[in-house]
């Protein structure tokens, strides 16, 4: 396994070379008594591309090291406001602009999935790429029943490349963890763990298309996205049919200016998209490049987005999501100690955290963003100050959130490109408190006591089971009345007063909580229920 990692890493360290990456090899420590082996290498020589742009030959290294380089060039591409003008206009072109692999190779593996020629399979298939990307491309198609629709197929193999790729990623991220002293605090093995799971399922089609018909479900109806329909019977884990998407890609400024669209409605639009599906479906398409995004510009005063795309989608556990929200509504109100109290309470910095010494820091990097257009701030800045802060705090990655973070960043690169003036803060202010009131209202009680309702009626059905069985059990010991049965008769009343207390306050909380008129018999159970649980609290 050892002179395996050892060979992917000497191929990484020749691709870097032969492009004339010579200063990224240099400042590479693992790479770099490597790097003269092959400099005198005689492979080397007549390969060299150092004459080429350094954008171009960034972007070809990539290309030629596998998918999961080229997906972190694409994430990096998103944000051209800090890249060098010529390495993020290179790397854009990761996004939609792959190298395909031979049409052939598309008709083989249309026969090898059906069983069938891919003329029998649709009425019509374009065996030539309509786009290519690091893990699958895509053909146009029409189904026999008149449908236009597009066919993703995975890269011939692709998973063992990604496979290949990710341990040289664990073996580096080991030895960061041995021997880098910010390891503990950056959790690199737990961070490649995260993007594991995620380039993983990104191989499943089965997995998108499922993502797909559960975004579609979510914004049925909206006017602000579209996400085109899935065709389940031509679906396979190595192919994916779905509906073709026609509309300006979110990239072409000029076609969404001459089309007449509402660049400002479509920005904020955008936001409000991002945190809908963060916070209130909790469900996010978490790689939300140019290359995935069309808009649909037949209305230009109310143009929609087009999503394409799946692989990858992001959820939170509900901790995660509250503390996250109530940390946006934090900034939001510019509560700089509300933030640092509720990184305390989460346990993203240790408990020993002054939240005073914390506070000042996040007011000094956070300060000077608000009330200011999208085109004076970078978010990637301002993160990149408070990493550093994080650094000096001891405040640990949460791998968990990398994707939402990756995402958000991807939202505000759109959103610079598109309408720089635009306010992030304003526009998403109001989705989040909208949400926070959802959660915390009577409407949200009713909901999660109806959500309970089997339970409860669970907990009512085993009452009287429970109270025979305390009692029987009481009423058969033969012995005489002593400490040990007085105890046990304490401790059958007390669970049947707690007991029966809990079922009594849930029935008046639901009362209440539907709004059922009038409203004082709800009162009267949630007193009585009280009153039963005090009077079962434990004896001392």
């Amino acid at each position: 396994m050892r002179f395996k990692l050892l060979l992917r890493m000497l191929k990484i360290q020749r691709v870097l070379v032969r492009h004339g990456l010579d200063d990224l090899i240099s400042s590479t420590h693992l790479f770099r008594p490597l790097r003269f082996v092959f400099l005198l290498s005689p492979w080397t020589w007549g390969q060299r591309k150092s004459e080429q742009p350094r954008g171009v030959r960034i972007r070809e290294a990539l290309q030629e090291l596998g998918p999961v380089y080229v997906k972190f060039g694409q994430s990096v591409s998103t944000r051209q406001d800090i890249l060098p003008a010529d390495v993020g206009t290179e790397l854009a072109k990761l996004q939609d602009k792959m190298p395909p692999f031979p049409a052939a190779d598309a008709l083989e593996q249309i026969q090898r999935i059906y069983g069938a020629p891919a003329t029998e399979v649709f009425a019509e298939f374009d065996a030539e790429a309509l786009a290519a990307a690091s893990i699958a491309q895509v053909h146009v198609a029409r189904l026999h029943s008149g449908e236009e629709v597009v066919v993703k197929l995975l890269r011939p193999g692709v998973r063992e490349q990604i496979e290949r790729n990710l341990e040289v990623m664990y073996a580096l991220a080991g030895l960061a963890r041995r021997y880098w002293k910010e390891a503990r605090r950056l959790r690199p093995v737990e961070v490649v763990a995260e993007y594991e799971k995620t380039v993983l399922n990104e191989l499943d089609l089965m997995r998108e298309a499922a993502n797909a018909s559960q975004l579609k479900r979510n914004f049925q109806g909206s006017d602000m996205l579209y996400v085109p329909e899935v065709y389940w019977d031509y679906c396979r884990p190595d192919v994916m049919v779905m509906e073709r998407i026609h509309g300006v890609p979110i990239s072409d400024m000029d076609a969404l200016r001459r089309a007449g669209a509402d660049i400002p409605k479509l920005a904020a639009n955008g936001v409000e998209i991002f945190f809908t599906q963060c916070f209130r479906h909790n469900f996010f398409h978490a790689d939300m490049h140019p290359g995935n995004i069309f808009v649909d510009v037949t209305d230009p005063a109310n143009p929609r987005y087009a999503a394409v795309d799946f692989g990858i989608i992001g959820t939170l556990d509900d901790r995660d999501r509250r503390y996250l929200a109530e940390n946006f509504m934090a900034f939001f109100d510019r509560d700089y100690h509300r933030v640092a109290r509720l990184h305390v309470d989460s346990g993203w910095v240790p408990a020993d955290t002054r939240v005073d010494e914390f506070e000042s820091a996040i007011r000094t990097v956070c300060e000077p963003i608000f009330n200011k257009p999208l085109k004076e701030i970078s978010f990637g800045q301002v993160l990149i100050r408070l990493f550093s802060i994080a650094r000096s705090f001891n405040m640990e990655v949460q791998p968990q959130l990398v994707l939402l973070q990756k995402t958000l960043l991807n939202i505000e690169g759109l959103g610079r490109q598109l309408y720089p003036d635009l306010d992030l803060w304003q526009t998403g202010a109001p989705v989040l408190r909208e949400w926070m009131a959802e959660r915390t209202g009577p409407a949200a009680m009713a909901r999660r006591i109806r959500a309970e309702l089997p339970e409860i009626r669970y907990m009512v059905d085993r009452l009287p089971a429970v109270t025979r069985k305390l009692l029987d059990r009481i009423e058969q010991d033969e012995k005489p009345l002593g400490p040990d049965r007085a105890q046990l008769e304490r401790w059958a009343q007390s669970r049947y007063l707690g007991f029966a207390g809990a079922v009594v306050l849930l029935a008046g909380a639901v009362l209440l909580g539907l709004g059922v008129q009038p409203v004082w018999p709800g009162w009267v159970l949630g007193a009585t229920g009280l009153g039963l649980l005090y009077a079962g609290r434990p004896q001392k």
